[in-house]
C-alpha cells in the first residue's frame, strides 16, 4: 500500500478578529475542530509564517495528525507542502500511520526518509519498531536494528526495549532475552517488554521465572508487570506466588485498579480456588465485561456449568453487555449442560449483534450444537465460518462421529485432507471415533497405521484406546485383547476400562474379569469398573458374583458416582438422581413414570431388572429401574414441554440397557423425539428406534 501524498490545498479567508490572533501559541492548545485547524493552516500561508518558523509547520502537522482523530487525509496535505521535512516531521507521521492501524504505510514513510537522506532520531527507530510488531515482519526488524547499530543508538534504552519488543513479538524470545541480558541497567519498561515477550508466546513458566529474577534483583515493578505474572500463575496452577501479589496489592492500596482486581479473580478460578474468586468478584465496586468474562469462564472451566449460566443471567438483568470471550465460555458451558434454549438466545445474540464469527467463536458454536444433538446446525455454523482451522475440522468431525453419523464425519476428514489442512492427532482420535462408531473396523486399522506413515504422528494413548474400542464394539473381543497385549507403550486404566465397556454389550465374562483384574492394579478406586463387571455378571444370572463384586466395593469404601440426569425447561436447568424426590414436581413426576412404563408394557416393554440396584428386594427391581434418573427427567419432559416438541436430556454416566429401550418405546408411545446424552455418546430415539443402532 503506497503512500500518497496530495497536492497542496489553497488558502482559506479568515476572517479578522478569529482564534488565529496569536499564530506563535502552541497550536495543540487552541484547535478542537478541523475547520478551526483550517483557518489557522491558511492564515498561516498567507502570512508566511510556515517559512520562517518551521516548528509552527510540525506543530500543524502533528494537530492534524495526532489531535483530531480521523484526519490522517488532512495531516498527509500538510505533510506535502513542507519543501525539506525534518526528522521531526517524519516521526510525527510515522507514529500516526501507527496509531491509525495502518503499519505498512509507516515502513513505507521510513523508508522514504532513509532514501532521502534524513537522519532517524530514537523516536524513529522505536516506531518503526513498533511498525515490525504489528505487522509481526522479523525481516523489517532485522533491516531496522542494522540501521540502529550503524546510527549508534544500539545503547539507548528506549530503542533496546523497542527491540526486544519486535522479537519476542515476532517470535524470537531467545535473541530478545539476549538483549534484555546485555543490559547493564534495566527500568521497568524493559522488564515489562521482556513480560510482554513471554506473555505473547505462551510461555508461563518463563514469566514465573523472570519475576522471580526480578524480586531478587530488588528491581521496581508495576501494575503491567503484575497483570502479566498473575495471568501465568492462573495458567500455572502457580497459587502460592499469586497469593502472595494478591496480598502486595492489598497492602499497597492498589485494590482499585480494575484489571488488577480481575486477574486476581481469574488466577483464583485457574488455580480451582473458585470461591474465592467469587468473594472477590462480588466485593467489586464495579464490574466490566472483562470481569464478568473472567468468572463465568472460571465456572466453566470447573465444570460449574449451572453456576456459570446463573452468572450470566445475572449479567444480563445488570445490562452488561457480553463479548466474544464471554459468548465462548457460556456456550461450553450450554453444551456441558446441553442448555438448548440458552445456547440458541447466543447464537441470536451473535447473529442480532452482527459479531464477527472468529474461529473461537464459530468452533465454540458447533460444539455447543453438536453436543446438543442439532448436528445439522453445527455442520450449518461450520459452512457459515469466513476462516475455519484444524481446531474447527476437528469438533465438526467428532460432533458426526458422536451424533452416530460416522460415515459422514469421515467424508468430511476426506474434505479437510482436500483443503489442505493438516489434521492433529486430537484429528485423528476423533476419526477412528468415528470408524468405530460406524463399525468400520478395516477403515479404523488403516486410519490407525497412516497417521506414523503419512502424517509423522506417532499414536498415543488415546488412539490405542480408540482402536480397542473398534474391535470390542464389533465383538472381537479376542482381537481387542490380543492388540492390547501387543501395545508397544504401556497401558492405562481406560484401555481396560473400553474393554470392559465392549464385555457389558457381548455378555463375556471372560475378559471381563481380566480387565477388571488390571484395572483394580491400575485405578482401584473407579466405582464404575466394579459396577460394570456387576452388571455384567446379573445380565448372565451370576447373581451371587454380582453381589460378592459390589460387597467388595462396601469393603473397599468405594462409593458409587449417582447418576444424574439434566434437562433445561424454559432456561432453567433441572437436576435428577435416581429415586429423587427432592424436585417440587416429584408426585407429578412418579405419577407420569407409571404411566409410561403402563404404556410401554403394552407395546413389548419387559424391564431388565439386572439393572435394578443390587440391595433392591426382587419385587423392588422393577420398580428401582424405573426410576432411574434419565427416566425422571423424560417424565418432567412430557408434563412440562408442548405435544411434538424435542425433549432433551443429558446423563453422567452411561444409559443403562433398560433405559436405552425404554426410551426407544417412549418415543413412539408418545411419538416425541428424544435426545439423551450420555457419558459415551448421543442417543437421538425417533419412533422406537435410536440415531446410534443399540451401540451404547
Amino acid at each position: 500500500m503506497a503512500v500518497i501524498l496530495p497536492a497542496p490545498a489553497k488558502p482559506l479567508v479568515v476572517p479578522e478578529g478569529s482564534i488565529l490572533s496569536n499564530p506563535r501559541k502552541l497550536l495543540l492548545e487552541q484547535c478542537k475542530t478541523l475547520r478551526e485547524l483550517r483557518q489557522i493552516h491558511g492564515h498561516l500561508i498567507k502570512s508566511g509564517l510556515l517559512v520562517h518558523l518551521p516548528f509552527l509547520t510540525e506543530n500543524l502537522l502533528e494537530s492534524s495528525a495526532l489531535l483530531l482523530p480521523n484526519n490522517l487525509t488532512y495531516a498527509l496535505k500538510v505533510f506535502a507542502q513542507i519543501p525539506n521535512p525534518r526528522t521531526q516531521s517524519y516521526n510525527i507521521l510515522i507514529r500516526a500511520f501507527i496509531l491509525h492501524h495502518a503499519p505498512e504505510n509507516a515502513l513505507l514513510l521510513f523508508g522514504r526518509m532513509i532514501t532521502s537522506s534524513v537522519s532517524p532520531d530514537k523516536f524513529t527507530f522505536s516506531c518503526a519498531l513498533k511498525a515490525c510488531s504489528r505487522l509481526k515482519s522479523l525481516a523489517h526488524g532485522r533491516e531496522i536494528h542494522s540501521l540502529v547499530l550503524k546510527s549508534g543508538f544500539g545503547s539507548e534504552d528506549f530503542v533496546i526495549n523497542s527491540l526486544i519488543h519486535m522479537y519476542a513479538t515476532c517470535g524470537e524470545v531467545g535473541t530478545a532475552r539476549a538483549l534484555f541480558d546485555e543490559m547493564p541497567v534495566k527500568g521497568v519498561v524493559t522488564w515489562n517488554a521482556m513480560f510482554a515477550g513471554y506473555f505473547k508466546a505462551g510461555d508461563w513458566m518463563d514469566v514465573v521465572s523472570l519475576f522471580r529474577e526480578m524480586l531478587e534483583a530488588s528491581a521496581e515493578f508495576d501494575q503491567v508487570t503484575l497483570i502479566s505474572v498473575l495471568t501465568a500463575c492462573g495458567r500455572l496452577g502457580e497459587l502460592s506466588l499469586g497469593e502472595w501479589i494478591n496480598h502486595y496489592i492489598e497492602e499497597n492500596g492498589l485494590k482499585s485498579n480494575l484489571n488488577l482486581v480481575t486477574c486476581i479473580v481469574d488466577m483464583y478460578a485457574k488455580c480451582e480456588r473458585i470461591d474465592k474468586a467469587r468473594t472477590l468478584f462480588d466485593e467489586m465496586p464495579f464490574k466490566d465485561v472483562v470481569a464478568w468474562s473472567a468468572m463465568i469462564s472460571g465456572y466453566t472451566q470447573l465444570n460449574q456449568c449451572k453456576e456459570a449460566l446463573e452468572l450470566f443471567h445475572r449479567m444480563q438483568m445488570e445490562n452488561v453487555d457480553p463479548n466474544e470471550v464471554t459468548m465462548v465460555s457460556v456456550l461450553s458451558a450450554c453444551a456441558v449442560l446441553g442448555a438448548l434454549e440458552t445456547g440458541q438466545w447466543v447464537h441470536s445474540y451473535i447473529r442480532r449483534k452482527r459479531m464477527q464469527l472468529t474461529v473461537n467463536l464459530g468452533t465454540a458454536l458447533m460444539d455447543f450444537y453438536a453436543k446438543c444433538g442439532c448436528i445439522e446446525n453445527s455442520v450449518e455454523v461450520f459452512e457459515k465460518m469466513p476462516v475455519k482451522n484444524s481446531w474447527s475440522w476437528t469438533v465438526l468431525i467428532k460432533g458426526l462421529a458422536s451424533n452416530g453419523r460416522g460415515r459422514e464425519a469421515l467424508e468430511f476428514f476426506s474434505a479437510m485432507q482436500e483443503a489442505n489442512e493438516q489434521p492433529s492427532d486430537v484429528t485423528f482420535v476423533c476419526v477412528l471415533s468415528a470408524c468405530s462408531h460406524a463399525g468400520l473396523i478395516k477403515e479404523g486399522q488403516r486410519f490407525f497405521d497412516s497417521m506414523s506413515e503419512e502424517y509423522g504422528i506417532q499414536p498415543r494413548i488415546e488412539h490405542y484406546g480408540c482402536m480397542v474400542d473398534i474391535l470390542g464394539r464389533s465383538g472381537l473381543l479376542k482381537e481387542a485383547y490380543d492388540f492390547i497385549r501387543r501395545m508397544p507403550i504401556e497401558t492405562n486404566a481406560v484401555i481396560w476400562r473400553t474393554l470392559l465397556s465392549s464385555c457389558k454389550i457381548h455378555k463375556n465374562v471372560e475378559f471381563a474379569e481380566e480387565s477388571l483384574k488390571q484395572l483394580v492394579k491400575l485405578d482401584p478406586e473407579h466405582s464404575g469398573d466394579y459396577i460394570l463387571l456387576s452388571s455384567i455378571y446379573a445380565s448372565v444370572g451370576r447373581w451371587e458374583d454380582a453381589v460378592i463384586v459390589r460387597n467388595q466395593m462396601k469393603e473397599k469404601g468405594i462409593k458409587k458416582t449417582p447418576g444424574c440426569s439434566l434437562i433445561e425447561m424454559d432456561g432453567m436447568i433441572h437436576e435428577f438422581f435416581a429415586e429423587d424426590s427432592a424436585h417440587p414436581l416429584s408426585k407429578e413426576i412418579y405419577e407420569k413414570i407409571e404411566e409410561m412404563v403402563s404404556k410401554i408394557k403394552l407395546a413389548g416393554y419387559v424391564p431388565n431388572v439386572a439393572e435394578a440396584r443390587l440391595d433392591a428386594e426382587e419385587d423392588e427391581k422393577e420398580v428401582s429401574v424405573s426410576h432411574h434418573s434419565e427416566k425422571l427427567a423424560i417424565a418432567f419432559g412430557l408434563i412440562k414441554s408442548q405435544p411434538g416438541s424435542v425433549i432433551r436430556v443429558s446423563k453422567n454416566l452411561r444409559v443403562c440397557t433398560d433405559c436405552h429401550l425404554a426410551t426407544k418405546l417412549i418415543s413412539k408411545v408418545y411419538q416425541r423425539d428424544i435426545v439423551v446424552r450420555d457419558r459415551n455418546r448421543f442417543h437421538h430415539f425417533r419412533d422406537g428406534a435410536c440415531s446410534c443402532n443399540d451401540y451404547w
